[in-house]
C-alpha cells in the first residue's frame, strides 16, 4: 500500500526525541507498520492510538500490543473522523492536547496535511517522515516558494530535522526521506482564509506566467485593481508567484480585499 518501513533503531529514536513526548501526551500515530516505532512511542507517552489501513498488519499489531497503552485502529486516515476517534477512545481531546507522529506513504502527504490543518483538532506537534523533495518543498522560501509551502507555512512553523537515506527502509524506496517537524501556530495569520487561498491558487495556476496575469485570469479581480495592490505591497509587476513570501501574500490579500 505504498508503505516503506523504517528499520534503523537510531533513526526511530530521533523521531521519538523530535516528538518531545511527556508522560501525559497522547500520540496519534499513522502508519505503524509492524510497530517498531509504536513500541518506542508507547514507552514515553500516556497513550498511543495507531491507525493502520493494511488489514494484513492489524492482527499482528493487536497481538503485539495487547494489554498495553496502545490502541490499534484499522482505518484509512484520509477518511477518518478524528473527533469521533478520540471520543470512542474515551479521550477528551481539545486543541493542542495531542501530537501526531507519522511515517506516511509519500503520495498522500499533501492531502494528509490539509486534513490535519483544516479538519482535525489542532495538534501540539507534528513529526512526519516524508520524501526528501517534499520536505524541501514545504520549507521553501522565495524565489522557490510553492503552493504546498504556503499552505503548510500558513498553519505552522516547519523545520527539517534530518535526512534519511533510502537504504534505511524495507522495502527500499526509490527516493531518500526526511524527518520534518511542524509546530502548528497558536494563532493563525489575520487573513480571510478563503480569499487568501483563492488568490494563492490563482497565482500558481501557471508557474511560468507572471503573477498579475495569473490572478486576473483566474479570478474576478481586474488587472488595474491588482496593479494598485501590487504597488501598495511593493511587488513588481513582473513578479512570479514563487517570488513572494508568505507575508507578502498575506499583505496582497489584505489590499486586494479593500480594492
Amino acid at each position: 500500500m505504498g508503505q516503506n518501513f523504517l528499520v534503523n533503531p537510531r533513526i526511530l529514536d530521533k523521531i521519538v526525541a523530535a516528538a518531545e513526548i511527556g508522560k501525559e501526551d497522547v500520540i496519534l500515530e499513522i502508519g505503524p507498520g509492524t510497530g517498531n516505532l509504536t513500541e518506542k512511542l508507547a514507552a514515553e507517552a500516556k497513550k498511543v492510538i495507531s491507525v493502520e489501513k493494511d488489514k494484513r498488519l492489524i492482527e499482528i499489531l493487536k497481538e503485539k500490543f495487547k494489554n498495553s497503552n496502545v490502541e490499534i485502529v484499522e482505518s484509512d486516515i484520509l477518511k477518518l473522523d478524528t473527533w469521533t476517534l478520540f471520543r470512542n477512545s474515551k479521550l477528551e481531546i481539545r486543541n493542542s492536547n495531542y501530537k501526531v507522529v507519522a511515517n506516511i506513504p509519500y503520495y498522500i502527504t499533501s492531502r494528509f496535511l490539509r486534513k490535519i490543518f483544516t479538519e482535525w483538532p489542532r495538534p501540539k506537534l507534528i513529526v512526519l517522515t516524508i520524501q526528501k523533495e517534499v520536505a524541501q518543498r514545504i520549507i521553501a522560501k522565495p524565489p522557490k516558494m510553492n503552493l504546498l509551502a504556503l499552505s503548510v507555512q500558513f498553519f505552522s512553523q516547519a523545520d527539517i530535522l534530518c535526512y534519511i537515506t533510502k537504504s534505511q527502509f524495507r522495502p527500499i524506496p526509490k527516493v531518500d526521506s526526511a524527518i520534518i517537524k511542524l509546530m502548528p501556530r497558536e494563532k493563525l495569520p489575520t487573513a480571510d482564509y478563503e480569499k487568501f487561498f483563492k488568490i494563492v491558487q490563482a497565482g500558481f495556476s501557471q508557474r511560468r506566467k507572471k503573477l498579475i496575469g495569473n490572478i486576473s485570469r483566474n479570478s474576478d479581480i481586474l488587472k488595474k485593481d491588482l496593479l494598485k495592490s501590487f504597488e501598495k505591497v511593493g511587488i513588481k509587476e513582473t513578479a512570479r508567484a514563487e517570488n513572494l513570501s508568505l507575508s507578502q501574500w498575506l499583505e496582497l490579500t489584505k489590499f486586494i480585499k479593500k480594492s
